[in-house]
């Protein structure tokens, strides 16, 4: 709490410093005087587009000269959008904990807890193993969840959202060129939960630092971050079984879910990460206008991670076994990873662009101790370097668009490839297509080949094959007629979770059987007048012999909405009815350990319908929000479950708000 105060303040403070004196536009109309970025400027959607003003319109900045468009956005891949400022029923979608569209995804009961995933994509060009505690993941932000900026004025955004029980959740964001040349922003997002059911709590914090800077030449170019996350979750295990009767019971003295015996209260895990990432390159020939026929320049992208994961618990409880040791249960796994990049990119505007490069990725991951079982001593550490080569293409011709990228691990103890192409066409301003095949193969993640813990059966070291991906995709595009998107996938040596038939107890395995997995995905918006219906469904399909990858055939979200300025155009109205729905399959399950969800085919769960009723309003450069969420709970059925012995939330009237600055 008194860091997501601490930063409110912060950024107040600092916003209402620069209004003192108001800089004026550092760029040039439409923004082009920049670092030359490759990318399409298209409008950008989520978090920080989330802002309040009249759509494409100047009377709320307090610089006049200055335009939304000049607002830009580059992300890690230097794609260039600004910033967003109409209020969509896309937005709706994307206000929530983690700012993202949650379509596929299903939160467990507290704000800042996992998500089970209802859909997977497998569309990937790792070269390195995952970390691990996959569950901890969704808010954590990686490379490529972090954006630059260049502005003309200083830019402030204060969102808020009520949280559950005591707390709430708060996402700030301030920045401000000092020159043409250089940028920096600063980003806090703070979440404090207490949840309604017991040992439950959530406290998370997401730091952001990033800056930009160029040489007026345009020579040189630079972009760094850094981030720090800390991700603190109480566990309980989910509800023991008898308890989960009287949960589906609907009585009313079970209604206080606090009175509901969970199977412990007195463990915790924490995923900690601080990352600093710097992306700058010399332009050796530059392309300074159209007429220039090359470009030339050499690029280094460094990046060194330091991450951890802690499971605490006071003392041994048998869902997970025998331990070594019957209290203060300590499980800490660290890794150190430090990668460099460099690049040699060529392009004109004969041959498209072109890229060589090379990288080194040293990784130290392990433990500070030895386990010695069964007279076999379990190393503690896999510690090496990857050197790894590849390349990209890229090729525009008229309205027909080519994309290429490769890349292999050429030494080292983990082998790993991955080959990506892709092929679209614009038919039109309203219709594109695009086709697209990626073959990935890469070693699994980290927790499933080395894993050590104070309980017994949670200590293993594997040699797993490494798994490969084959995807083929197609997208259609089509504002008029539909979007549409459909991709087969085949994955061989799967390796997951699921409990051992000996221990009872949750370990990796490799599947031995090719798992065929088939998706299609249609979005259709029907207008009529003030009124919309905005429909989202997808249909899946899994050939899976061994029946360990499992998700829901139909997953369905349909919104019935009404949008219209009121009050003299003084606000802008937005409200209608969400409906949720997935069809009812054998739901993975949560091992709050290891913090991953493991198969299990015991319990078929879902099949429930979930209806949101929402007003969204936009006055000048604020946006407010009003949801009742799942209001249909008491009437539709209490078997509504996020995991196996894991609820859903129940009805809950949740409050927020967007609030921007532009100084």
């Amino acid at each position: 709490m008194n860091k997501i105060i601490f930063a409110f303040f912060l950024i107040c403070f600092v916003s209402v410093s620069n209004a003192q004196t108001t800089p004026k536009p550092t760029i040039g109309q439409g923004g082009k005087d920049i670092n030359n970025f490759s990318g399409d400027r298209n409008v950008r959607n989520d978090s920080l587009s989330q802002l309040s003003t009249k759509s494409t319109s100047n009377e709320n900045l307090k610089n006049l000269d200055a335009k939304i468009t000049d607002y830009l956005i580059i992300s890690h891949k230097n794609d260039t959008t600004y910033v967003d400022t109409t209020l969509t029923i896309q937005k709706e979608y994307k206000y929530n904990y983690l700012r993202k569209d949650e379509f596929n995804l299903i939160p467990f009961s507290n704000i800042g807890q996992t998500y089970n995933t209802l859909s997977k994509n497998f569309e990937s060009i790792s070269l390195m193993p995952e970390f691990g505690a996959r569950a901890r993941h969704f808010n954590y932000m990686e490379i490529e969840d972090i954006n630059y900026f260049h502005v003309p004025t200083p830019l402030t955004e204060l969102m808020y959202k009520s949280a559950f029980e005591q707390g709430q959740l708060l996402d700030a964001f301030f920045t401000i060129n000092t020159s043409k040349q250089f940028n920096f922003s600063v980003a806090y997002k703070g979440l404090r939960s207490l949840g309604n059911y017991q040992h439950i709590l959530t406290s998370t914090g997401n730091f952001r630092f990033t800056s930009s800077y160029k040489t007026k030449n345009n020579k040189y170019v630079a972009n760094m971050h850094f981030v720090s996350q800390d991700l603190f979750n109480e566990e309980n295990g989910g509800l023991t079984d008898e308890n989960v009767l009287f949960f589906e019971s609907g009585e009313e003295d079970f209604n206080d879910r606090g009175v509901l015996e969970v199977n412990f209260e007195d463990a915790q895990n924490t995923l900690k990460g601080k990352r600093f990432y710097l992306n700058h390159k010399y332009n050796v020939i530059n392309k300074s206008d159209s007429i220039s026929k090359s470009n030339l320049n050499v690029a280094h992208i460094m990046s060194l991670k330091d991450k951890s994961y802690l499971f605490e618990q006071d003392s041994q409880n048998d869902i997970f076994g025998t331990s070594f040791r019957t209290s203060n249960l300590r499980d800490r796994v660290t890794l150190e990873e430090l990668s460099n990049q460099l690049q040699l990119n060529y392009s004109s505007n004969i041959f498209g662009d072109l890229q060589f490069n090379a990288s080194h990725t040293n990784y130290n991951y392990g433990y500070n101790k030895l386990v010695v079982l069964n007279g076999n001593t379990i190393t503690n550490r896999l510690k090496g370097g990857i050197l790894a080569l590849g390349g990209k293409y890229k090729k525009q011709i008229k309205d027909f668009n080519l994309q290429g990228e490769l890349g292999v691990n050429v030494s080292g103890d983990f082998g790993g490839n991955f080959i990506k192409a892709q092929a679209s066409y614009r038919f039109n301003n309203d219709l594109s297509v695009a086709a697209q095949i990626n073959h990935n193969t890469a070693a699994p993640n980290y927790n499933t080949l080395l894993y050590q813990s104070d309980y017994v059966n949670y200590n293993w070291k594997n040699e797993f094959n490494t798994i490969k991906t084959k995807q083929l995709s197609l997208n259609i595009k089509s504002q008029k007629l539909i979007d549409l998107s459909l991709d087969l996938t085949t994955i061989n040596d799967y390796v997951y979770f699921t409990k051992d038939e000996t221990t009872n107890q949750v370990r990796p395995f490799q599947n031995d059987k090719t798992i065929t997995y088939l998706r299609l995905k249609a979005n259709k918006e029907i207008k009529y007048r003030n009124f919309a219906l905005n429909n989202t469904v997808m249909y899946q399909y899994v050939i899976d012999e061994n029946q360990v990858f499992n998700i829901p055939q139909i997953i369905t979200r349909n919104t019935l909405y009404y949008s219209n300025h009121v009050f003299k155009k003084a606000m802008y109205l937005q409200t209608g009815i969400t409906l949720n729905y997935f069809t009812a399959y054998n739901m993975d399950a949560y091992d709050p350990l290891l913090a991953e969800f493991y198969t299990q085919n015991d319990q078929e769960l879902g099949g429930f319908p979930r209806l949101d009723f929402f007003v969204n309003a936009k006055i000048r450069q604020t946006r407010i929000y009003l949801k009742a969420e799942h209001f249909n709970a008491a009437f539709t059925g209490r078997s509504y479950y996020s995991a196996p012995n894991t609820p859903f939330r129940d009805f809950k009237v949740r409050f927020g708000v967007v609030w921007n600055f532009f100084l």
